[in-house]
């Protein structure tokens, strides 16, 4: 492939959705694999929508995914501003191109007339065309005056990299407005102008712009532009497969599933391959495996469901991926903000090996405030956690009480106490008791924990010491 300039131009709306995270993938992966630039442009000329701090999210985003960009706000370039409200003038500039070529026109006709043109047209059940209406002597512009394209209606031919071969008629063609009332443009103008300025070579978005790009085809044709590669991206559908995905299906902001402890490794690789594959079986893909990998021919052009299932066992994937192959520091690195409160309390060597031996059980990196909270403080004896437990309820209370006390002579005699005389002294007691690991091993389990799950019992042993085994393990007989 050639050099590719791509770019990821979002609008300061609010929160970023999983949806515009994808969008910023595929550019920047045909940027990098093709040794080109991406480039970040925020167009932010619809100013009722525009949220403060809005930018900053999407910068934040990127960074925290590592979608560094090569041109843009904070790293600057050749075509600042990156900023659409900062570039009136270049746009004017444009503008007054067609202007000049009789191939747009300042159009003074208030919003009822044209409110009364569309009631004519539904009434007449035809489609409303501007065009149709377009001021016959239409006067010089002047600020606070929108501006239209005067459209020449004719067929066009494109192929899109994602759908295909297109085709469409003259009916699609209209009039559309370039410069608003306020003297912002319109996404339908601006975007043609930047790509052109920055030199993009692919414009990759959303497939709900396909119906209009007959009329950037127009454009592009009215400034003498050679077309780009135009990639339509299908929908992110909602679990139930029917719709578009949206906030109200479950899905979440990229920053909401980042404080919930997604990792950025694991929301690339899911979304990245979330209505794209290389044809083969993987499923766990490091960026630089998806640089390498990836293809636009090989997205599809369906809608993909969105399953965060999927999406928190691909998570899982990664916190095993990162302990196995960059050890537990590396790991734990990246928990600084999910733990229990209490494990404040605890030397950081603690809590490095609580993680050691909880790890291979976490979906998401905030299970640590609810799986680990009984290594920091004792837990609240239940005593029906253990009599109604599947494997405990057919004892009665003086077996368990007995099987514990049993435990605890065992445990107490062991001089060394480490993970691997540990279970020598687990697997003794079961010779002695004659119990099922599954009977044994629950009751010191719950009786230490009080908890769903734990992670193997000589490990937990081990991690919460001789003292703390023992007294939880006498207090849990004594409640018995």
């Amino acid at each position: 492939m050639e050099k590719a300039t791509t770019r990821f131009a979002p609008s300061p709306t609010g929160y970023i959705h999983i949806g515009n995270v994808r969008s910023a993938i595929y550019p920047y992966l045909v940027a990098r694999q093709s040794g080109g630039k991406m480039i970040l442009r925020i167009e932010d000329t619809d100013r009722e929508r525009y949220v403060e701090g809005a930018t900053e999210l999407i910068e934040d985003t990127l960074k925290w995914l590592g979608l560094d960009w090569d041109e843009g706000p904070i790293v600057g370039g050749p075509s600042e501003p990156y900023f659409q409200s900062e570039r009136l003038d270049i746009y004017m500039k444009w503008v007054q191109k067609l202007l000049d070529s009789g191939r747009a026109y300042a159009d003074p006709t208030p919003a009822e007339k044209i409110d009364e043109y569309r009631k004519k047209c539904e009434q007449e059940k035809v489609p409303f065309l501007y065009r149709n209406f377009r001021p016959e002597n239409p006067p010089k512009w002047e600020p606070g005056m929108p501006i239209r394209f005067k459209t020449n209606p004719k067929e066009y031919s494109w192929t899109d990299a994602v759908m295909g071969d297109m085709h469409t008629g003259p009916e699609v063609l209209d009039d559309i407005i370039l410069i608003k009332k306020d003297g912002y443009p319109t996404y339908n103008f601006a975007h043609i102008v930047d790509d052109a300025e920055m030199g993009v070579t692919h414009v990759m978005r959303g497939v709900e712009y396909l119906s209009s790009t007959p009329n950037y085809l127009a454009l592009y044709e009215a400034f003498g532009l050679e077309r780009p590669v135009l990639v339509s991206l299908p929908h992110i559908l909602a679990p139930t497969g029917n719709k578009k995905l949206g906030k109200r299906d479950g899905a979440k902001s990229a920053t909401e599933y980042r404080d919930d402890g997604v990792l950025p490794e694991a929301m690339l690789n899911y979304l990245a391959c979330l209505g794209w594959n290389d044809g083969t079986e993987q499923e766990i893909y490091t960026k630089e495996e998806l640089i390498k990998s990836f293809s636009l021919d090989r997205i599809q052009n369906s809608g993909a469901r969105y399953d965060e299932t999927k999406l928190l066992w691909m998570n899982g994937q990664w916190i095993r991926r990162i302990f196995d192959e960059q050890g537990a520091r590396a790991l734990y690195d990246r928990t600084t903000h999910f733990w229990p409160a209490e494990a404040e309390e605890f030397p950081e060597e603690y809590r490095v090996k609580v993680l050691s031996i909880i790890y291979d059980r976490l979906k998401v990196l905030s299970d640590l405030k609810t799986m680990t909270t009984y290594f920091f403080k004792d837990p609240e004896v239940d005593v029906k956690m253990i009599v109604e437990n599947k494997f405990l309820k057919k004892m009665s209370e003086a077996e368990l009480e007995d099987l514990l006390k049993t435990s605890i002579r065992e445990l107490t005699a062991l001089e060394d106490w480490n993970a691997d005389s540990l279970q020598e002294v687990l697997n003794n007691l079961l010779e002695k008791t004659g119990k099922k690991p599954a009977e044994l091993f629950s009751l010191i389990r719950i009786a230490l924990s009080f908890a769903p799950f734990s992670p193997a019992l000589n490990l937990t042993l081990d991690t919460l010491g001789r003292e703390t085994s023992l007294a939880r393990l006498n207090r849990a007989a004594a409640a018995i």
